[in-house]
C-alpha cells in the first residue's frame, strides 16, 4: 500500500471552476442583482435619465469581485486528497483526505440550472464548515462527486457510481395539502380574514393595519413558499454512502444522509394531519456548526421525509436505525397530577439498542435514539416528582435538543432504567465499532 505525497509537487493537475460561475455569483443573489438591473433599465427608458444607475454599479461591482475570486481559485483531486487553492490577499489553501469525507451533496440554483453548472459542497469529519467548489459543469461535477465516494470506500475513482434503489417519492398533490394544512398557512389565512373584515368596518384603519402587517405577511408568504419549493418533488434513494435525498422546484438540491452520523430519528404527527394519516420524518445529524447553519450546537436536522403515510414512514426510519421491536408504554397512573393533559400522550421504552419516547398532544412527536449513539444517561427528580415518588430519566444524544425522555416513571424504576441504559449503551457501541477505513490505491487520470 502506497501512502499519498505530503506535497502535490508539480504533476498535479490544477484545473479552473466554470468560466460563468462569476456570473452566478451566489447562485440566488446573482439572479436578484439581473432583476434588479431589468427593473432599473425599464425605469430608465421611460425617462428618468440616462446615467448608470446604483444597481448597474452593484452589479458590475459583484462580477468583478466573483471574476477576481474565479481567476484566483483552483482545485484538483490525485485519488488521495482534494485540493482547493483561493484567496487573493488572504490565501486559503484546502487539503481534503478522502477518508475524512462525510458526504458530497450537489446543489443547483435557478440559474445555475439554466446554464448547466452545479455547485459541490463536501462536508468532512470535524470539519467547521462546508468546502465548495461553486461552479463546475454538471457532467463534471457528477464525475468529481462519484470519484471522491469512490475513493472515500477505497474504490478506484473512476469506478462508476452504483445505481441509486429509489425508496419513496412525494407527490405533488400531498405536498401542497401538507403546506396548507400547516400553520403559517393558518395564520396567513386569519390575518388576511382579519384585513377584509377590519376594511367593512373601517377602510382608514384596514390601510394603517395593512402597512404594519405587511412586513409579516410577507414573512408568512415566503416560508410558505420556500417549504414548497424546497420539498417540491421530494425523492428518497438508498445509495452506497447513505440515504439519497433529492427535491427542489426552482433550484434543485441532491444531498446525501450518511447513515452512521444519524443520532436520532424523529416523527412527528401535527393534529390537523393525524385525521389523513400523515406525519413527518426527521433526522439529527451529528457535525460541526458551519457558516451556512450559524454557531450552535454540534448537529444538523435534516428531513427524511416531509410527508408521507405512517407505514412509510416505519419504512424509512427501519433502513436507518433498524427495526424497533417494542411499544412504549405509559408512566403510572399518579403521573396524572404532575401532567392531567398531555398524560395520555406520555410513553417510553427501550431494548438493547434503541430507546424511544412519545411526547406531545397537539403535535405528537415520536423520538428514537440508537443507544450506540447515547452521550449520557441522566436522572431528574423535581419538588413534585419527589412527592408523587416519580422521576424522569434522559437519553441524551449530540445536540442541545436530541433525547429521549422516560417522563415521571416510578422512581424505584428510574434508579433502575440508569443502569439498564448505561450498560445498553456501552454493548451497543462495541457492537457498532466500524472497521478501520481503507485508503485507496494510488491512481492517475482521476475525474
Amino acid at each position: 500500500m502506497i501512502d499519498p505525497p505530503a506535497d502535490p509537487g508539480p504533476a498535479v493537475a490544477w484545473e479552473r471552476l466554470h468560466p460563468l460561475s462569476p456570473l452566478i455569483g451566489g447562485g440566488r443573489r446573482g439572479a436578484s442583482l439581473i432583476l434588479v438591473l431589468l427593473v432599473a433599465a425599464a425605469i430608465h427608458q421611460k425617462g428618468a435619465g440616462g446615467s448608470p444607475s446604483v444597481e448597474l454599479v452593484v452589479l458590475v461591482a459583484v462580477l468583478v469581485l466573483g471574476l477576481v475570486r474565479w481567476l484566483v481559485t483552483r482545485w484538483s483531486f490525485d485519488g488521495f486528497m482534494l485540493r482547493v487553492d483561493t484567496g487573493l490577499v488572504r490565501r486559503d489553501s484546502r487539503r481534503l483526505p478522502v477518508a475524512r469525507i462525510q458526504a458530497v451533496d450537489m446543489v443547483q440554483p435557478l440559474l445555475a440550472r439554466f446554464l448547466g453548472l452545479a455547485e459541490l459542497q463536501i462536508r468532512l469529519a470535524g470539519a467547521g464548515k462546508d468546502s465548495r467548489l461553486a461552479y463546475l459543469h454538471v457532467e463534471r461535477a457528477t464525475r468529481l462527486r462519484s470519484a471522491l465516494l469512490a475513493a472515500h470506500h477505497g474504490l478506484d475513482p473512476a469506478t462508476p457510481e452504483p445505481a441509486e434503489q429509489a425508496m419513496a417519492v412525494v407527490p405533488a398533490r400531498r405536498l401542497v395539502g401538507s403546506v396548507a394544512l400547516s400553520a403559517p398557512t393558518a395564520i396567513l389565512v386569519v390575518l388576511v380574514l382579519a384585513l377584509i373584515v377590519l376594511d367593512d368596518v373601517s377602510a382608514r384603519a384596514a390601510t394603517a393595519v395593512t402597512a404594519v402587517a405587511f412586513v409579516y405577511l410577507l414573512g408568512l408568504a415566503t416560508a410558505i413558499w420556500r417549504r414548497f419549493n424546497g420539498q417540491y418533488g421530494f425523492t428518497v434513494a438508498n445509495a452506497p454512502d447513505g440515504i439519497r435525498v433529492r427535491r427542489g422546484l426552482v433550484g434543485t438540491v441532491a444531498e446525501t444522509i450518511p447513515l452512521h452520523r444519524v443520532q436520532a430519528v424523529r416523527q412527528i404527527e401535527p393534529l390537523w394531519w393525524r385525521p389523513f394519516g400523515w406525519c413527518r420524518l426527521e433526522v439529527d445529524l451529528a457535525g460541526a456548526a458551519g457558516r451556512d447553519r450559524g454557531a450552535g450546537p454540534a448537529h444538523v436536522t435534516k428531513t427524511l421525509l416531509p410527508v408521507g403515510s405512517r407505514s412509510l414512514a416505519e419504512a424509512l426510519r427501519t433502513s436507518v436505525i433498524g427495526a424497533v421491536g417494542f411499544e412504549p408504554e405509559p408512566p403510572p397512573r399518579r403521573a396524572r397530577v404532575k401532567a392531567p393533559l398531555s398524560y395520555h400522550f406520555l410513553a417510553a421504552g427501550h431494548d438493547d439498542s434503541i430507546a424511544a419516547a412519545v411526547t406531545g398532544r397537539v403535535c405528537k412527536v415520536t423520538c428514537w435514539v440508537p443507544l450506540e449513539k447515547a452521550q449520557s444517561v441522566r436522572r431528574v427528580q423535581g419538588p413534585l416528582q419527589r412527592r408523587l415518588g416519580l422521576a424522569t430519566v434522559y437519553v441524551d444524544a449530540a445536540g442541545k435538543r436530541v433525547d429521549v425522555a422516560f417522563r415521571d416513571r416510578d422512581a424505584p424504576e428510574t434508579e433502575r432504567l440508569v443502569d439498564e441504559l448505561a450498560a445498553s449503551s456501552r454493548l451497543a457501541r462495541r457492537h457498532a465499532l466500524p472497521d478501520p477505513p481503507r485508503p485507496p490505491s494510488r491512481i492517475n487520470g482521476v475525474g
